[in-house]
């Protein structure tokens, strides 16, 4: 797929981005879960999860370039100083503008990708959502301090041995279930976990809280 948005001169090097939305709430997924957050989520993916709940985000040419430098005034504000980056998927774009900023007001900044695309921009945790149609590339392995893989049916867990195997060693490992099979799978999420106790499981705790 290609992405018309994923252009240099039309992004201004990344000082200009597609923003689908950026808002206060709190992290519902892995690692972080219930620490309050400030998302910016930004719009195009070319990865196509069928089961993806956030397909609004898709198509980048809904979303027109906005201002970077006005989005992190918004974050700035925020009484959380922690940010997470989103999307659709944000590799696509170059980050290295948007991350600095974030960087130079005193912000952490946790990423979220599907690490299909390369790095770039600096985060202060990474985690990596590796998907089946378009996987990670291999230096997202390196970088991932967390791996969340979505877990819709009982094959899908030799799925997430495989990318278990390529990241690091301190890197944290979740399962997490795909929200509309959730009921059908988290037994089996369950037992594998108690068999395999190097995973954790990570819910859409989010869903649960009715929050964004």
């Amino acid at each position: 797929m290609s992405l018309i948005m994923n252009n240099i001169d039309v992004l201004q090097g990344g000082k200009l981005l597609p923003l689908v939305e950026d808002f206060y709430t709190i992290q519902g997924e892995g690692f972080h879960t219930g620490k309050p957050a400030y998302f910016i989520r930004l719009g195009g993916c070319d990865v196509g999860c069928k089961w993806c709940d956030a397909k609004y985000t898709w198509n980048p040419k809904l979303y027109p370039p906005t201002d970077m430098s006005v989005v992190v005034e918004r974050a700035v504000a925020c009484k959380a100083q922690s940010i997470v980056i989103t999307g659709g998927e944000p590799l696509l774009y170059p980050l290295e503008p948007l991350t600095s900023h974030l960087h130079e007001r005193g912000l952490k900044i946790f990423l979220e990708t599907s690490g299909s695309h390369p790095f770039s921009g600096h985060f202060d945790w990474v985690c990596l959502s590796p998907k089946r149609k378009q996987p990670p590339l291999e230096e997202a392995f390196a970088r991932a301090d967390e791996l969340k893989v979505i877990i819709e049916s009982e094959e899908d867990f030799e799925w997430a041995e495989a990318n278990a195997a390529k990241v690091s060693e301190g890197c944290l490992l979740y399962l997490q279930p795909e929200w509309s099979r959730s009921k059908q799978i988290m037994s089996a999420i369950v037992e594998y976990a108690k068999n395999n106790p190097k995973w954790s499981i990570s819910i859409q705790s989010h869903k649960y809280m009715h929050i964004p």
